[in-house]
């Protein structure tokens, strides 16, 4: 039982302690190696996106794609750090405070993701349903409102969460069995009703995902109608292929995101560890995967680090 204070009163735990994949301690170094590879892959990967971008690329879309790679840098940081210490040293303890700060990041940074790709697809319906009014629509003034909107959105959906998690009694146990601290992981630790904490977690989940993906098939829809409508079959080719790079992220990002919601939340009888890698898995393998389909898909910034790379090996 964890300790109470003079007035009788349940406290928090000074801190808790994250026990990394149940079930597969005997594996846990091992499985500790492709996601380190993974991370720095991201890392890498997005630090590369963002430098290319800052230094030559300005147009709407490379600046929604700029957001993208800050966005998995601080989501896959704020999480495999530490991970990789549970799973190597087993070093699982962590603060309360920075527990619920993690919290707060991991969350947080998922809503930011998805409202950039919903921006990511306004900007690819107007740069395909109306070109000519491309520049005029998409100014810097709107990206900044959008920029804006991704951080206030990510934001206010979350703080409630986080206060509310925050005041639940954890008197029972401080040891999660998860290798970050996942809401629902967290509060399931509580010996009152999470009830509230469910539902609205729930509720955010739905509105975010559900709604996000309304968007985007609807944007998607109206760019199939558009570019089935051209006269060439180059020229569909052409708009086809500038979409090509956000539907295979789309994809890649809610995909995983779906499963690990719907099974976390109805998979009772998935095994912990399935549900503990999946939302690794969730977390790395987006971050991973976005700068290497726009690096190959995306013909300017393929242009500009094979430049980039070219320019530092010539003999000075």
């Amino acid at each position: 039982m964890l300790p109470v204070n003079d007035s009788g009163a349940q406290q928090h735990p000074a801190f808790f302690l994250l026990v990394g994949i149940p079930g597969l301690e005997w594996a846990q170094a091992w499985i500790a190696i492709p996601l380190c590879t993974m991370y720095v892959i991201a890392a890498l990967g997005n630090s590369i996106i963002l430098y290319v971008i800052k230094t030559d690329l300005h147009k709407p879309m490379y600046i929604f794609l700029c957001m993208l790679a800050g966005i998995d840098l601080v989501l896959s940081t704020s999480t495999l750090p530490k991970m990789l210490c549970i799973l190597w040293f087993r070093a699982g303890e962590i603060d309360f405070g920075a527990c619920m700060v993690q919290m707060f990041f991991i969350h947080s940074f998922s809503i930011m993701e998805s409202t950039v790709l919903v921006a990511m697809a306004f900007d690819r319906y107007i740069a395909i349903c109306n070109p000519l009014r491309y520049d005029s629509i998409l100014t810097n003034p709107l990206l900044a409102k959008i920029g804006a909107g991704v951080i206030l959105r990510g934001t206010v959906f979350i703080i409630p969460i986080i206060i509310l998690a925050a005041r639940l009694p954890y008197c029972k146990t401080n040891v999660i069995p998860h290798t970050y601290c996942e809401h629902m992981a967290v509060v399931k630790l509580a010996c009152s009703s999470i009830l509230a904490n469910v539902v609205y977690g729930l509720l955010v989940a739905l509105l975010v995902v559900g709604v996000d993906l309304l968007f985007i098939t609807l944007s998607y829809c109206m760019i199939a109608r558009a570019v089935m409508a051209l006269p060439s079959k180059d020229a569909r080719y052409k708009a086809f292929s500038t979409c090509a790079p956000h539907v295979v992220v789309i994809l890649v990002s809610y995909t995983p995101a779906l499963f690990t919601i719907l099974t976390h939340r109805f998979g009772h009888h998935v095994q912990p560890h399935v549900h503990i890698l999946l939302a690794n898995f969730y977390l790395l393998f987006p971050p991973m995967l976005n700068p290497i389909v726009y690096g190959v898909k995306t013909k300017e910034i393929r242009e500009r680090v094979t430049h980039i790379v070219l320019r530092r090996k010539r003999p000075r």
